[in-house]
């Protein structure tokens, strides 16, 4: 069965809706009181949890585009990609808001201490031109540097990596599950360029053997 636009459009929708959930079930456990004993580490782990999922999601799309040989999960790629963003930023949110109750001279006081601060915000940041730039027309302004843009997603991505890691100190076990999914997801995307450039070579192999021919012809 062939999906149309329409089709498309709710399964969109659904996506979408899906997406919030996290969002309205931490948000609901904080007005119930049901988030435990440190309502604000909580929410701050919550979001900044969800912010990795979606961008793991987001990294998973094209590699399951290249495996199953179908072009239909970049559709969400931008969808998850702002999820992401989204997440992000209500962790950053929580973090300055209620835990240091907009204090930015506290911010930067703690920053050059932790340096998992430091990764977080260098995350952010990295993330920040990649969701101000994701529209069809951003995209139609940069023409071939918004491809190079958003290869910044890479970094970002290590870079949340290395700020959950100095934040948990003890407990290994979920970043290196994180560490695990996006080095094998990587690994899918450096294989199939490899590819791509071996493809390249053979392509050319035939010309560059003729001009070769041509020129040993020429001298003799």
């Amino acid at each position: 069965m062939r999906l149309n636009k329409q089709h498309w459009a709710v399964i969109k929708l659904l996506v979408f809706t899906l997406s919030l959930l996290p969002f309205f079930e931490l948000l609901f456990d904080g007005i119930n009181d049901q988030l435990g004993a440190n309502p604000i580490e909580t929410l701050h782990f919550g979001f900044g949890d969800w912010a990795l999922r979606f961008l793991c999601i987001g990294l998973a799309l094209t590699p399951i585009k290249i495996i199953a040989g179908q072009s239909w999960p970049v559709r969400f790629r931008r969808m998850m990609g702002l999820f992401a963003f989204f997440y992000a930023s209500l962790h950053l949110l929580v973090y300055v808001v209620l835990d240091l109750s907009l204090s930015w001279t506290a911010l930067i006081d703690e920053a050059p201490k932790s340096p998992y601060i430091l990764a977080g915000l260098v995350t952010y940041l990295l993330l920040l031109p990649l969701a101000l730039t994701s529209t069809q027309s951003m995209q139609k302004r940069f023409g071939r540097y918004w491809l190079v843009l958003h290869r910044l997603v890479y970094v970002a991505a290590i870079t949340a990596l290395v700020h959950y890691f100095w934040l948990v100190k003890k407990d290994y076990t979920q970043p290196l599950i994180y560490a695990a999914v996006m080095t094998m997801l990587l690994a899918v995307r450096i294989y199939k360029f490899y590819q791509k450039q071996m493809r390249r070579v053979k392509t050319r192999s035939p010309g560059l053997r003729q001009k070769k021919t041509t020129n040993n012809e020429i001298s003799r």
